[in-house]
């Protein structure tokens, strides 16, 4: 396969995974910025908004950008904004260019599905938004993203474009998986009162919500929902489609699937992050350090995303990723 027809597709995949996670970060923090002022510190300071920003490294861009930092402006910026690559116009409107460039390398189906969720989006302005509710387009959003994971399986034979698509996907997801759970727990101090422990759960619960992945917890853990148990499901629980070490683990095995006999580096790399969270124990993560946790797995990621780069898509007739890694850090 072309380097390019490769980076279309997987970049193709990692846009459509990038608008709907993107949709799911609102919606987490919306519904953690429902808590009450009184248990939610530095509430003035639109700290929920602020979080959410911060696990993007975008808060100085929306600062300057806006003059400040609230609901309105990080909506704008994550949802509607043709400025930002990472917003969910800018990744749909790449999805369907990706698309459009490789259209003998995909089905027809697949096509026209990331056709209609383009047009939905080039159509959306702040005051059709805020007219209809937030909450509609990322439901909109999500269910875009499902519909084209369920076209691309059922419509796209299982050679080399199907396996990029794939790759693209879960590299994609797995650094989500990190980034949500880093909002939701950048608050983790141990519960030392009622009213603590109480926000801890709205928090924790918010989370799951938004990634459809309470029911989930539930079949699990079959307890009251706490910080141990979303942490373990968000990373190192096979049975979640989400957490970083499903993500990991497939990644490894379309890799192994691409390089065939050949050694690759980017499959040792995919190896050694699967065997990072199939071997880590949650009480050592949270004993230690979970930030500490979270940004090694994040320069792992980096690092195979990279690596993927070079081994399958650099040419000179491919060029660079518009959508490059983001960093990652709570001191922007």
């Amino acid at each position: 396969m072309l380097c390019r027809t490769a980076s279309d597709l997987y970049w193709a995949a990692r846009n459509v995974e990038r608008a709907e996670n993107t949709a799911r970060l609102v919606d987490v923090t919306l519904r953690i910025a429902l808590l009450p002022e009184r248990y939610d510190r530095g509430r003035k300071e639109a700290a929920p908004w602020r979080r959410a920003l911060d696990a993007l490294g975008l808060a100085d861009v929306v600062r300057n950008r806006y003059g400040r930092i609230d609901a309105e402006s990080v909506q704008r910026h994550l949802l509607l904004s043709a400025e930002n690559p990472s917003s969910v116009y800018s990744c749909l409107q790449a999805a369907r260019e990706c698309a459009r460039a490789q259209r003998v390398a995909i089905t027809a189906e697949m096509y026209e599905d990331l056709n209609v969720s383009w047009l939905e989006m080039r159509g959306q302005t702040w005051s059709r938004l805020h007219a209809d509710g937030v909450n509609n387009l990322l439901e909109r959003v999500k269910g875009r993203s499902a519909s084209f994971r369920g076209v691309t399986i059922g419509t796209l034979g299982r050679g080399e474009g199907y396996h990029f698509l794939q790759l693209g996907a879960f590299v994609e997801r797995a650094e989500w998986a990190i980034r949500l759970l880093d909002i939701a727990g950048s608050e983790g101090d141990d519960a030392e009162t009622r009213e603590q422990a109480a926000v801890d759960y709205f928090r924790w619960s918010a989370l799951l919500q938004s990634l459809s992945a309470f029911e989930t917890y539930r079949r699990l853990y079959r307890g009251a929902v706490n910080a141990a148990g979303v942490v373990d499901l968000m990373l190192l629980q096979e049975g979640n489609p989400r957490s970083l070490l499903t993500c990991a683990t497939t990644a490894h095995n379309v890799l192994q699937t691409l390089s065939g006999d050949d050694s690759m580096e980017v499959v040792r790399q995919a190896g050694a992050l699967s065997a990072h969270c199939r071997y880590a124990r949650i009480d050592e993560i949270l004993e230690q350090d979970l930030e500490a946790w979270l940004q090694a797995s994040m320069t792992r990621l980096d690092r195979l995303g990279n690596a993927i780069h070079r081994q399958f898509m650099v040419s000179t007739d491919v060029a660079t990723p518009v959508m490059a890694a983001r960093p990652w850090s709570h001191e922007q």
